[in-house]
């Protein structure tokens, strides 16, 4: 009998020799991600905030709130208006669906909110393919609106949410989507979640725990792309509310061996199909590295046509090269655009619905908005212009070639002239990050395409641009709304 059982204690030690410890068990050593990031969102105050950081912050609320504006007048955006008002007016305590004006639910309210900003196709965009404020901005008004809070604890909410989605998302973008996956709500709910716990004054633990429960929350998928972020931000109101009421979520929810990054990724080691540069190996350290000194919020720029994302440049860059050079439509021969090569296998080079190097030259492609460069030198900022046939000529004679060496949003755009020359222009990939006053400026192309007068929306820029001065953020969700 002893000797049976020193045989299965010594088979019992050698499998647990042999087993790796599971992430949860070594979490006890470490502050898991979970943890290391609700601590710093708890103890993030506004001071703490660079001014680089606070105008950033300023410009992304103007900018969804000018594209709720924009897409309130949409199909979409009416459809999710009404859905709300019809299955939850009448609510006692929950939040203000802008531009209608309409009481719903907290999380009905930022779900139709959400909707009227994806609509308006004003957004702002992150690596390309997460689009942060389209659900942040929505949670935070609702946050702010619950509990009275001031511009200064409304900001600090919007940083700590772009931050904490940006860094999660950052170098998993490209192989989430290969996974069939939609990296911009599946990151997204946790932005929207962490900016509305912030600003309602969470403690560390009910963050740990908002986060925890929005692995449970977290979805989209690329098959059937028509719920994102609404349905992120409103799932994220829940888990917020969840949290609120004690409500527990698991401490290695990110990083566990069943975690999060191993459910979308496929791994939680940091192994990628995918990425942006060719690199296939990333840490999950990363996500916290730096936390409140390397600010990855200012990579945010603003999409300021409502077209995909990866073709702004395309526009600006080229209407640039042809201003610096005096470069008329009638003197081009032919254009190349050299460019990052996940941008002409959108959204994923898994499943590719646009090949922009080979597919068909139409409106809407990469070689049709650079044409747009050449003949406009810029692109309407509302939807309904004709094509000039200029475009439509000139785009037959771009040429797009994908490299992994060029950075997102950056295309080195050549124009072979009539006469022989060559003009070259590299662009940075931060042509559409600028700071607040060009953000007023730019954005007020949306102007005549809104339901405000245009004085109504100059209040709601100036609100913007003095929101740390203001004692009640919520102010701006009463400006969007039409007087009768």
């Amino acid at each position: 009998m002893d000797r049976r059982r020193f045989l299965w204690n010594s088979l019992l030690t050698a499998a647990t020799a042999a087993s790796p410890i599971p992430a949860f068990a070594q979490a006890k050593s470490s502050p898991s991600l979970s943890r290391q990031l609700a601590r710093w969102v708890a103890g993030l105050r506004f001071e703490d905030l660079p001014a680089p950081v606070v105008d950033r912050a300023k410009g992304v609320t103007l900018q969804a709130l000018a594209s709720v504006l924009v897409g309130s007048q949409m199909k979409p955006g009416r459809e999710a208006v009404n859905l709300i008002s019809e299955e939850e007016a009448g609510v006692r305590n929950g939040a203000t669906i802008m531009v209608n004006g309409t009481r719903a639910t907290k999380g009905g309210a930022a779900f139709a909110n959400s909707e009227m900003a994806l609509a308006g196709g004003k957004w702002d965009t992150f690596r390309m393919l997460t689009h942060p404020g389209t659900g942040i901005i929505p949670a935070a008004c609702v946050a702010a609106e619950t509990v009275g809070a001031s511009g200064k604890d409304f900001l600090t909410g919007v940083v700590a949410g772009y931050e904490v989605m940006e860094r999660m998302a950052a170098d998993f973008i490209p192989t989430i989507m290969a996974r069939g996956f939609h990296s911009g709500p599946v990151f997204g709910i946790f932005g929207c979640a962490v900016a509305a716990a912030k600003i309602l004054r969470f403690t560390e633990d009910q963050i740990t725990d908002t986060i925890g429960l929005c692995v449970n929350l977290a979805g989209g998928n690329l098959e059937s792309a028509a719920l994102r972020e609404g349905a992120a931000v409103r799932n994220a109101m829940l888990a917020v509310a969840l949290a609120k009421q004690g409500h527990r979520g698991r401490e290695t929810a990110l990083e566990g061996d069943a975690g999060f990054y191993y459910a979308y990724v496929g791994n939680n080691k940091g192994q990628l199909t995918y990425s942006f540069t060719g690199d296939t190996q990333t840490s999950l350290d990363k996500i916290t590295r730096n936390l409140g000194q390397d600010w990855m919020f200012l990579e945010t720029l603003y999409r300021i046509y409502s077209i995909s994302g990866y073709n702004i440049a395309h526009i600006d860059v080229t209407a640039k090269l042809c201003e610096e050079s005096n470069i008329r439509y009638q003197d081009v021969d032919r254009v190349e655009a050299v460019v990052n090569w996940l941008e002409t296998l959108y959204p994923s080079p898994a499943f590719p619905t646009r090949r922009e190097a080979t597919g068909e030259v139409k409106a809407g492609s990469t070689r049709y908005y650079t044409a747009y460069g050449v003949v406009k030198r810029g692109f309407p900022m509302l939807e309904g212009t004709p094509d000039p046939p200029e475009v439509l000529e000139l785009m037959k004679r771009v040429t797009i070639i994908p490299s992994h060496q060029m950075t997102l949003f950056g295309p080195r755009i050549s124009i072979f002239t009539k006469d022989g020359k060559v003009y070259t222009k590299q662009g940075t990939g931060r042509e559409f990050i600028w700071d607040f006053n060009e953000e007023a400026r730019r954005i007020r192309g949306v102007i005549p395409g809104i339901p405000i007068p245009a004085a109504q929306f100059e209040a709601i820029i100036a609100t913007c641009r003095d929101l740390d001065r203001e004692s009640q953020a919520a102010q701006l969700v009463q400006l969007t709304i039409k007087k009768a």
